[in-house]
C-alpha cells in the first residue's frame, strides 16, 4: 500500500514523501492517526499543490530559523539544577528543561524533540546541544549547569 505522509515519521519518511507500508500499518495506524492518506490519483494531485504551498511557507520560515540559529549559537543558556557536594546533581538535565529554559531566557519557543543532547547532564559545568530546528538549519546552543 502506498500512503502520502502528512508529517514526518521516525523510521518511514518525511512529510509529504510517498512510501510503501504494509496494509494494515496504513489502514490501522497511519491514515486514523491522521499520519498519511492513501496515494491515489486525487491524492497525489492534491499533494502537488500541497508541495507548492509548503515550499513558498519554507523559504520564509527558513530566514527566520537563521535568525534564531544565530541568536543561539551567541549566547549560553544558563540552567539551574539542584547539585550535592561534589558537583554532581540530582537527575539529570533533559532536552526538555533545555527547551525550557531558552523559552525562559530568550524568549524562543524550540520544541523539545527538536533538540539533541549528545551526552548525559549529570554534573555542573559547561556542555553543548544540537538544535534541528529545519532540514537545512542546524545550531549548536552552549548551556551551563548551575547549583541552584
Amino acid at each position: 500500500m502506498e500512503i502520502i505522509l502528512l508529517q514526518d515519521v521516525e523510521n518511514l519518511g518525511d512529510k509529504h514523501e510517498v512510501v510503501t507500508v504494509k496494509d494494515g500499518y496504513g489502514r490501522n495506524y497511519l491514515i486514523p492517526q491522521k499520519m498519511g492518506i492513501i496515494a491515489n490519483r486525487s491524492n497525489m494531485a492534491r499533494l502537488a499543490e500541497l508541495k507548492k504551498q509548503e515550499e513558498a511557507r519554507e523559504a520564509k520560515m527558513i530566514s527566520t530559523y537563521q535568525e534564531i540559529a544565530d541568536q543561539l549559537k551567541a549566547t549560553v543558556i544558563r540552567i539551574g539544577a539542584k547539585a550535592g557536594t561534589t558537583g554532581k546533581i540530582f537527575g539529570s538535565v533533559t532536552n526538555v528543561q533545555l527547551a525550557q529554559a531558552i523559552k525562559d531566557q530568550l524568549g524562543i519557543e524550540i520544541e523539545r524533540k527538536k533538540i539533541e543532547v549528545p551526552e548525559e547532564v549529570k554534573e555542573l559545568g559547561s556542555y553543548s546541544a544540537d538544535l534541528h530546528l529545519h532540514k537545512e538549519v542546524e545550531a549548536k546552543v552552549n548551556f551551563e549547569v548551575v547549583a541552584e
